[in-house]
C-alpha cells in the first residue's frame, strides 16, 4: 500500500521553522512536544550521533579550508493521516537524541494540512518569540563588555 505525501511546503517556510526547532531551547521544546497529543510515527532513522566537517573561506570570499569537525545529531521519521504520510527530519550541533526525536515529529506535523497553522500559531511562534527575546538579552549583555577601538591620527602639522 503506498501513502501519497502531503505538498510540499514551500523551501523557505521549512527552513525558517526547522531552524526555530533547532534553535529553541531544549525545555520549551519538551513542554510543547507533551502537550501534543499521542500519535504514531515511524523511525524511518534512528536518532544518531555523527561528526560534520565545519568549513571555513579565507577572508569570507578567499579559499576553502577545513575549520574541524562538529558533532551532530539526526533523526527522520514519517506520520501517516489517513491517505497522506509526511516525512520530517530532525539536525541539531552537539549530542541530543530526544531532541532530534521531538524536531523530526513536529516537522512531519509541519508539513501536514491538518496540524500546520494550529502548530505555527501553537509552539513555531512562541518558540520564534522565545528565541528572540534569548537572542536580544545575550546581545544587550554582551553590548556591555564591548570595547570600541578607534585608530588615533596625528593631526596634520602646519
Amino acid at each position: 500500500m503506498t501513502f501519497p505525501h502531503s505538498p510540499p511546503p514551500t523551501p523557505p517556510a521549512r527552513a525558517r521553522w526547522l531552524a526555530v526547532l533547532a534553535h529553541a531551547p531544549r525545555d520549551l521544546l519538551k513542554r510543547h512536544v507533551e502537550s501534543l497529543p499521542s500519535l504514531h510515527f515511524e523511525v524511518l532513522r534512528a536518532p544518531e550521533i555523527g561528526l560534520a566537517m565545519l568549513r571555513g573561506r579565507i577572508g569570507n570570499k578567499g579559499d576553502r579550508f577545513n575549520v574541524g569537525e562538529a558533532t551532530i545529531t539526526r533523526c527522520v521519521v514519517r506520520h501517516r493521516d489517513g491517505e497522506t504520510a509526511s516525512i520530517g527530519i530532525g539536525y541539531v550541533l552537539g549530542r541530543d537524541p530526544e531532541r532530534v526525536d521531538w524536531i523530526a515529529r513536529l516537522d512531519a506535523l509541519l508539513q501536514h494540512p491538518r496540524w500546520h497553522d494550529a502548530l505555527q500559531a501553537d509552539v513555531i511562534a512562541p518558540l520564534a518569540a522565545e528565541s528572540a527575546r534569548l537572542r536580544a538579552s545575550e546581545q544587550r549583555e554582551t553590548a556591555t563588555s564591548r570595547v570600541h577601538f578607534f585608530n588615533l591620527q596625528p593631526e596634520a602639522s602646519s
